[in-house]
């Protein structure tokens, strides 16, 4: 069974005191300031009084599961940012905080009166991430920009995918989710830099150069060969044997023996030991010039034979293989449910949410489940009252629309 967990919103955490104002959308932002919230920062979400981050509008059987998970150990301020009563609340959270999280397009925080230069001179500390398709400067600065439109321009897509047939786009937010890892990573120097007597600092965060980054050498490839990147299924074009293979029950193994000594136990594995001193299989080089015959050999010997009889075989010689997951084989997984990979967190709807665990695994302050995800405007009174405003105001606010609470 997945383990439970019990949400704890006293448990010691690194980033106590670190006020983390994430007015970002969808799913990039999410992803900078979830890894921020769950090692203990308190990260407020801004959101439309009227519907909320779009994230809450993807659905699976009427659920917002995409929110459940990646707004978790987050507080909801619901906040109209347009009249100008609005934008004094936003100051003076500004003001209290050490983090921004914005995604509209450039020039759009300068349009709102909320310019990096006014913000800094009221909070010189502040960290600004600002989050784009193509960043801050440049001849596309001004294009809109979702994460689909740069997995596309990156390489990404040309290279995804089988040779005969269309580019494959990845089927979830990867270049979100990438830049957010690299966003809260940026923040995380900024801190220090801060932390030893620095001023804060805008980082200027496209989702195009970290997908770009991530795809290897490509363009130094490119220069010494002239040869672009081509799909090539599960393949590799760097090592061999390395491909999915179909079992003879019809299930699938995934296999890469990135290293010669992984070779050669791949090969003594299916009976073919005379491939490690066959020229045509005898280095890795050899093995990705004759990659069609090596592949077909693989192939051959795992298709004779159940996936539990391949694995069995493949794990007595230690060879780099594994099964191809659905996800109720992952959920399923003794050493996902072992690790506790995946955990089971309270929720009102679903009584339980199944969720990712906290990650990296840090040995001494390893994060903490401390809220789940929050209704729309269920923090925003106490947010305010922790500004010093006095209920009268709140509650004028509430009146004329600039703020909603839960």
């Amino acid at each position: 069974m997945i383990p439970r967990i019990e949400f704890n919103p006293d448990a010691p955490v690194p980033l106590a005191g670190i006020r983390v104002v994430d007015m970002s959308r969808l799913v990039a932002g999410n992803m900078v300031s979830l890894q921020l919230a769950d090692q203990g920062a308190e990260v407020i979400k801004i959101e439309d009084p009227k519907v909320g981050d779009p994230l809450r509008a993807w659905r699976a059987k009427g659920m917002s599961l995409h929110w459940k998970v990646y707004a978790r150990n987050k507080k909801s301020l619901a906040l109209n940012m347009r009249p100008e009563a609005g934008k004094d609340v936003l100051r003076d959270l500004l003001a209290t905080s050490h983090v921004l999280i914005e995604n509209f397009r450039p020039g759009t925080l300068e349009e709102m009166g909320l310019s990096p230069e006014s913000l800094h001179a009221r909070n010189p500390g502040l960290i600004i991430v600002r989050i784009t398709g193509f960043g801050q400067t440049g001849p596309y600065r001004d294009r809109p920009g979702f994460g689909t439109l740069v997995e596309a321009m990156s390489g990404f897509a040309a290279k995804n995918g089988f040779d005969d047939r269309a580019p494959v786009l990845p089927p979830l937010a990867m270049a979100d989710m990438i830049s957010g890892l690299y966003g809260a990573y940026a923040i995380m120097v900024a801190l220090r830099v801060v932390e030893r007597g620095g001023k804060g600092q805008i980082i200027d965060l496209p989702l195009l150069e970290p997908m770009i980054s991530v795809l290897g050498p490509d363009a130094a490839i490119y220069k010494v060969s002239g040869e672009k990147p081509r799909r090539t299924g599960s393949r590799s074009l760097t090592t061999s044997p390395r491909n999915v293979y179909e079992t003879s029950d019809h299930r699938f193994i995934a296999m890469s023996a990135s290293i010669q000594a992984m070779a050669e136990r791949v090969f003594h594995a299916i009976g073919r030991p005379d491939m490690i001193t066959d020229p045509k299989f005898r280095t890795n080089t050899d093995r990705v010039r004759n990659i069609d015959e090596c592949d077909q050999i693989v192939a051959d010997f795992i298709a004779a034979r159940t996936l539990a009889e391949n694995m069995a075989i493949f794990e007595a010689a230690e060879v780099t293989a594994n099964p191809v997951y659905e996800i109720d084989q992952l959920v399923d997984d003794p050493h996902v449910q072992g690790r506790g990979v995946l955990v089971d967190a309270p929720d009102e709807e679903m009584g339980t949410v199944p969720m990712h665990n906290i990650i990296p695994r840090l040995s001494d302050t390893p994060g903490q489940f401390r809220l789940p995800a929050p209704t729309l405007g269920q923090d925003t009174r106490a947010i305010l009252q922790s500004l010093g405003m006095d209920p009268a105001k709140i509650d004028a606010l509430a009146a004329d629309g600039t703020i909603k609470e839960a």
